[in-house]
């Protein structure tokens, strides 16, 4: 008992007389939320390649990962709420991983480790390893090393806790499995002659559809400049949608709403995700 410290939940502007401190806490919410989380966060059990060898290292007796409340590392992806990403990523192992991680329920974070989860390392160039998982995931702490050593690991679990901490209940932005409606799943990646994000889909046709017509390819639009396009594209069929709605009243009025309320949804999420990416460009 003596372990369990109480003093890091107190608020300041609530002080608390020194001998009741080990036994009272006044805080906020927020952040006693924050802290259970990030007191008893739970790793998936899966390794890609050599980064694999100093996670279990890292989840032995010697490094001790119980001091962070880490060491039940889960089989299954449905009881655990981090995704350790060690080892190198290949386009035929991105398909299992972005399903791994739909079946994982929320709040969930994504741990890059290595020079290999983060960008491609070594195999950057090659044609069977993608470039970095934060191109199909949102990665929150990236680990770099090659590979990182578990005083690295355990690094980056701290960086993880601290950004935990300073998520907030009242921002939807910090917590959006809190938003409206149930959360989107990442579209599972096609493997085809080459790895085919589902994203980029309306960009690759648009590409094939000039490169057909002579005009030659063009080029990849940013991922800022798909996050306006989505969100103008979703705000254009919520505003028709709500007109089909009123229109249609009387002949069926159930799916044009539910189509109006999942493009409003949309828009709300993708001006959430941008602001996010913003705020993490700046930091």
């Amino acid at each position: 008992m003596s372990e369990f410290q109480l003093r890091e939940l107190h608020d300041t502007e609530f002080p608390v007389p020194a001998e009741f401190q080990d036994n009272i806490a006044i805080t906020s919410l927020s952040r006693i939320y924050n802290w259970s989380r990030r007191s008893s966060m739970w790793p998936m059990l899966f390794g890609l390649a050599c980064c694999a060898i100093e996670m279990i290292a890292t989840a032995a007796s010697r490094y001790d990962t119980a001091r962070f409340g880490m060491e039940v590392m889960r089989a299954s992806p449905r009881q655990a709420d981090l995704m350790i990403v060690s080892g190198t990523v290949t386009k035929k192992m991105i398909v299992p991983i972005v399903r791994l991680y739909n079946q994982m329920p929320e709040p969930k974070y994504v741990l890059a480790m290595g020079a290999c989860a983060s960008g491609g390392g070594p195999f950057k160039e090659g044609y069977n390893v993608v470039s970095g998982i934060d191109q199909f995931l949102p990665v929150d702490v990236y680990v770099p090393g090659c590979p990182p050593t578990p005083q690295a690991l355990i690094n980056g679990l701290i960086a993880l806790q601290k950004k935990i901490d300073g998520q907030s209940l009242a921002n939807l932005d910090d917590v959006p499995w809190y938003g409206v409606g149930p959360s989107d799943p990442v579209p599972i990646p096609v493997l085809a002659a080459d790895i085919i994000d589902p994203r980029q889909m309306e960009l690759i046709r648009q590409q094939a559809e000039r490169t057909a017509a002579g005009v030659g390819a063009a080029r990849a639009l940013p991922q800022a400049a798909l996050d306006r396009v989505q969100i103008e594209r979703a705000r254009a069929a919520a505003a028709k949608g709500g007109t089909t709605a009123i229109a249609a009243k009387s002949s069926a009025p159930s799916e044009p709403v539910d189509e109006a309320i999942a493009a409003a949804r949309l828009a709300r999420r993708m001006e959430a995700l941008a602001r996010k990416r913003a705020k993490d460009a700046q930091q």
